[in-house]
């Protein structure tokens, strides 16, 4: 199911080591965002909502048009300590999976 795992050293205020998991297929979600045709901060407010309903290790779903949207949801994913699954492009439509946080 993985085709690799990539990991970044860490900033210096933040411990945790980034990781990003390269996918051969899409995971099981548990939630999908529809945010086409908006943009920034919109997916990003409804993908905030989503991580915040979704249960611990839950598998979120992101589609989204904005091209801003592949750089927010990573940086939204480093700053609150979520996994960055994968992005993907496909025609002019992001997708993103998100892995919410183990509390």
């Amino acid at each position: 199911m993985y085709d690799r795992t990539l990991v970044v050293t860490p900033w210096r205020r933040n411990p945790r080591p980034k990781i990003l998991v390269t996918l051969l297929m899409p995971p099981k979600t548990d939630t999908t965002v529809d945010a086409r045709g908006l943009i920034c901060p919109e997916p990003i407010m409804l993908l905030h909502n989503a991580v915040r309903d979704a249960a611990p290790g839950a598998i979120i779903e992101v589609i989204a048009t904005d091209p801003a949207a592949p750089r927010d949801i990573a940086r939204f994913c480093e700053f609150l300590g979520h996994v960055l699954l994968d992005q993907s492009i496909v025609g002019e439509e992001y997708f993103h999976y998100v892995r919410k946080r183990r509390e």
